[in-house]
C-alpha cells in the first residue's frame, strides 16, 4: 500500500506522482443492515452507522458491448471499492481493487473497451506553507483490476513545475480509432538548460490515447488557457474554452469559446451569438452534436437561465430549445458513451426532465408507470448501440435502485441498490411548503417528518443548504433522513441568494447580502413555530458549509430562536475567505463574490461571540480547501474567550464533504448526543 506523506515540497510531489499501488486486493465486508419493513426504534449510535455509510454506488459504469457493469462503492472508512458484474457470466459483483487512501479518492471508472476501464483518483495535497493544492490523475485497468498503468502526464526531473491535473476523457469512441480514447493532458515546460532535448509545451492539449499500451498522440496541441475541450459523437474535438487572466494572473470569471467548423482543424473565435435577431455576448456552451452541426448550452433569457443551441457556422446562429419563467433550465441530459444530449432538466417542486428524443421520452414514460415509488428517473449509463441502458430510479424516501433495461428484450431487471443498508428502512416523505418571510415574500423549501408523526410538537431542526449558490431539490438526503429517524422534523429552505430561481431570487447572494438570506433563514424557525410544528424550546439550526455559516450567523441576528446550533465546515469570517484565497488564481472571484464594506464585519460570526446565547458544536476537516478549518478552529476561541459553550471536532486528513463512513458515523453520534443534551431530549 502506497502512503504519501504530509508533505514538504518534493517528496510529496514526487510519492504523489508514483504512486500506483493502490491497487489493493479488496477484502468484501457484509453490509450490517436491517430489512425489516417495521420501524425500528434505534440507538443513537446505531442510526448514526446507518446512515453515516457511505454509498454503494458512487459511480456506475455500463461496457461497450453492455455485459459488464462497473461499480465504485464506499468500502470500510474512507475507502473506495471497484466492482465487476459480468452479466454474461455469475452476475455475481466481484470487488477487483480498492483504494485507502485518504487525502486521495477513487472517482469514476468509465470503460473504454470490454476489457478495460479508464479511471480517475482526485485528492488533496498539502505543500510548504500550509497551501492545500486539489489534484487528479488517470490511470488504465483491466476488468479483473490487473495491469493498472498511469494515463496522465508523468513528471520529469526537468519540469519547472507541479502538473496539478491529470487530464479528464474528451470522447470515449472515436471514429477510425477503436481501442482510442481521446484524453486531456496538462503540460509543464521543462527547463532546457543543458539540453535540446527539454520541452517546451505549456497548458492544455488533447491526445489520442491506446489505452491498451498507453502510446499516445497529439490531437488539439496544448493551450496555456485552455480549461476544457468538447468533441462531438465522432470523437473530434469541436469547442475549446479558454479561461481569461488579468494583469496579476488571476481569474476574471470570463471565458471565450473558440470552435471548429466540419472538417476544418482551424480555431475561430465565437463572440457572439445571435438569437431572434438580437446579439448575445453572455453565454456558455456544454456540448456538440455533429450531426447537425450544433452546439448546446445556456443564456439568460428574461432573467432565468435557458437552454439554446448554436450552428457552428460563420455566422452563428441561435435559437430556444427550453426556456421557462418561473425556474432556471439548469442541466442538459445526456445518453451514452457519445454523451449526446437527449433532453434538459429544471426543478420546481420537483425536479423534470423535458427529452428532445421521442423514443426516449416513450421510454421515461413508460419506466414511470413500471416504477411508480422511484419517481427520480436517471439514466446513468448505456451499451454502444444504446440497446442496454443503467437506470437508477429513487425518490425522497428510497435511496435508489440500479436497474438494467434491455430494448430488444423489454425487460427491466433490479442489479444493486444504491445503499443496500437502508432498503426497506422507514424514512420521512419530503414535502414541498412555501412559508412567510418577514416582508411578505413566499419562501420555497422542503419539510420531512419523522416516519408515522402527525407533524405537532416536534423537536425541529432548520438546515439551510451550501453554497450559497445551490439549492435543495426534492429527492433523497442521507443527513435528513438521520434526523428524521431520530424524531426531529426537518425544513429546508431555499432562501433569497439560492440559485435555479432567476437572477432576482439569486440577487446580490450570501454574502453581500446575507442580511436577506439569515431573515429569511430565521423566517424558516419561526415558521415551524407559528405551525405548531416544533416546539419553541425544542428548535436548532444544522447547516454545512454555507449553511453552516447561516446558522451561527442567525445566533448573531436572534440569539433566542435556536438552542442549538451545529456548524459544519463552516464560514466565520468573511475576510478569512478573502485572505485565504489570495494564494489561487480565483482569489480575484473571492473578492468579486464578498464585496467591501460593512456587511464584512457585521457578517462575521466570529466577531460577535458576545452575542450567542445557545450552545454551538463545530466539525470541520483540516485538508478543507472549500473552506479552511480555521474557520472553526477560530470560532471555538472566540466562544470560549466569550465564556459560550461550544465544542469543537477535527476531522485529520478530510475534506470538504467529509467522504468518510468511520467519520460520518462518528459526526452524527456526536451532533445526536450534542442537540439532545442542549434541547433536553431523551435518548
Amino acid at each position: 500500500m502506497c502512503h504519501w506523506s504530509k508533505p514538504s515540497s518534493a517528496v510529496f510531489l514526487s510519492a504523489l506522482l508514483a504512486c500506483t499501488s493502490f491497487l489493493a486486493p479488496f477484502e468484501s465486508i457484509s453490509a450490517q443492515s436491517d430489512r425489516s419493513t417495521e420501524a425500528k426504534r434505534e440507538t443513537t449510535k446505531e442510526s448514526a452507522a446507518r446512515f453515516g455509510l457511505r454509498s454503494n454506488v458512487l459511480d456506475i459504469s455500463l461496457s461497450p458491448s453492455g455485459t459488464k457493469i462497473a461499480i465504485i462503492g464506499a468500502g470500510p472508512g474512507h475507502s473506495e471499492v471497484l466492482k465487476i458484474i459480468d452479466l454474461e457470466g455469475a452476475a455475481a459483483v466481484t470487488p477487483v481493487l480498492s483504494n485507502t487512501e485518504k487525502i486521495g479518492d477513487l472517482d469514476w471508472c468509465e470503460w473504454a473497451t470490454d476489457t478495460r476501464l479508464v479511471c480517475q483518483m482526485v485528492g488533496m495535497g498539502k505543500a510548504p506553507g500550509n497551501l492545500l493544492i486539489p489534484f487528479d490523475r488517470l490511470f488504465a485497468v483491466d476488468a479483473d483490476g490487473k495491469n493498472a498503468s498511469q494515463l496522465s502526464q508523468k513528471r520529469t526531473f526537468r519540469a519547472m513545475g507541479f502538473n496539478q491535473f491529470g487530464g479528464d476523457i474528451v470522447a470515449l469512441d472515436v471514429a477510425g480509432d477503436e481501442g482510442n480514447v481521446l484524453l486531456t493532458k496538462n503540460f509543464v515546460p521543462e527547463n532546457s538548460m543543458g539540453t535540446r532535448l527539454a520541452s517546451d509545451k505549456e497548458g492544455m492539449g488533447v491526445e489520442l490515447v491506446d489505452i491498451e499500451t498507453g502510446k499516445s498522440r497529439s490531437k488539439v496541441r496544448p493551450d496555456k488557457g485552455a480549461t476544457r475541450y468538447v468533441a462531438d459523437q465522432n470523437g473530434r474535438v469541436r469547442l475549446k474554452v479558454r479561461v481569461l487572466y488579468n494583469s496579476t494572473g488571476r481569474l476574471t470569471g470570463k471565458s471565450i469559446y473558440l470552435f471548429r467548423s466540419k472538417g476544418s482543424d482551424s480555431w475561430n473565435q465565437l463572440e457572439e451569438i445571435e438569437i431572434e435577431g438580437k446579439p448575445v455576448r453572455d453565454f456558455s456552451l456544454v456540448s456538440v452534436d455533429s450531426v447537425r452541426d450544433v452546439a448546446f448550452g445556456f443564456v439568460t433569457r428574461d432573467g432565468y437561465d435557458a437552454l439554446i443551441e448554436v450552428t457552428l457556422g460563420k455566422a452563428p446562429q441561435g435559437k430556444f430549445l427550453l426556456n421557462r419563467d418561473d425556474v432556471d433550465v439548469d442541466r442538459v441530459i445526456r445518453i451514452g458513451r457519445q454523451r449526446r444530449v437527449v433532453g434538459a432538466s429544471y426543478a420546481t417542486e420537483k425536479r423534470t426532465v423535458a427529452y428532445f428524443d421521442d423514443e426516449l421520452n416513450k421510454l421515461a414514460k413508460g419506466l414511470g408507470r413500471a416504477l411508480p415509488d422511484t419517481p427520480i428517473i436517471n439514466i446513468v449509463g448505456a451499451s454502444a448501440d444504446e440497446n442496454r441502458l443503467l437506470i437508477i430510479g429513487s425518490s425522497d424516501t428510497q435511496p435508489g435502485m440500479v436497474y438494467l433495461f434491455d430494448k430488444v428484450k423489454s425487460s427491466l431487471e433490479p442489479i444493486v441498490p444504491v445503499r443496500d443498508y437502508l432498503v426497506d428502512w422507514p424514512m420521512g416523505s419530503m414535502k414541498p411548503v412555501n412559508y412567510p418571510a418577514s416582508d411578505g415574500t413566499q419562501i420555497p423549501g422542503y419539510l420531512t417528518l419523522p416516519p408515522g408523526s402527525d407533524g405537532k410538537g416536534l423537536p425541529a431542526i432548520v438546515l439551510p443548504h451550501g453554497g450559497p449558490a445551490s439549492r435543495d431539490v426534492w429527492g433523497f438526503d442521507w443527513l435528513v433522513q438521520f434526523f428524521t429517524a431520530r424524531g426531529y422534523a426537518v425544513l429546508q429552505p431555499n432562501y433569497r441568494g439560492s440559485s435555479g430561481y432567476g437572477e432576482a431570487w439569486y440577487g446580490r447572494n450570501g454574502y453581500k447580502s446575507w442580511d436577506v438570506a439569515i431573515g429569511d433563514v430565521n423566517d424558516a424557525g419561526r415558521w415551524l413555530i407559528s405551525q405548531g410544528i416544533a416546539m419553541p424550546d425544542k428548535l436548532a439550526i444544522v447547516g454545512w458549509s454555507y449553511g453552516g455559516y447561516a446558522a451561527l450567523q442567525s445566533q448573531v441576528v436572534d440569539p433566542d430562536l435556536y438552542k442549538a446550533v451545529v456548524a459544519i465546515a463552516p464560514v466565520t469570517d468573511l475576510e478569512y475567505l478573502r485572505e485565504d484565497a489570495r494564494q489561487y488564481t480565483f482569489s480575484s472571484l473571492r473578492d468579486q463574490q464578498l464585496g467591501r464594506g460593512d456587511h464584512i464585519a457585521a457578517g462575521s460570526p466570529r466577531r460577535h461571540a458576545n452575542e450567542f446565547k445557545s450552545p454551538v458544536a463545530l466539525f470541520h476537516g483540516n485538508l478543507d480547501l472549500n473552506v479552511r478549518s480555521r474557520h472553526s478552529a477560530a470560532m471555538e476561541r472566540a466562544l470560549k474567550a466569550a465564556g459560550k459553550q461550544v465544542s469543537y471536532t477535527e476531522f485529520d486528513e478530510m475534506q470538504h464533504g467529509l467522504q468518510d463512513s468511520k467519520v460520518r458515523t462518528q459526526m452524527l453520534t456526536e451532533i445526536d448526543l450534542f442537540l439532545n443534551g442542549a434541547l433536553g431530549k431523551s435518548e
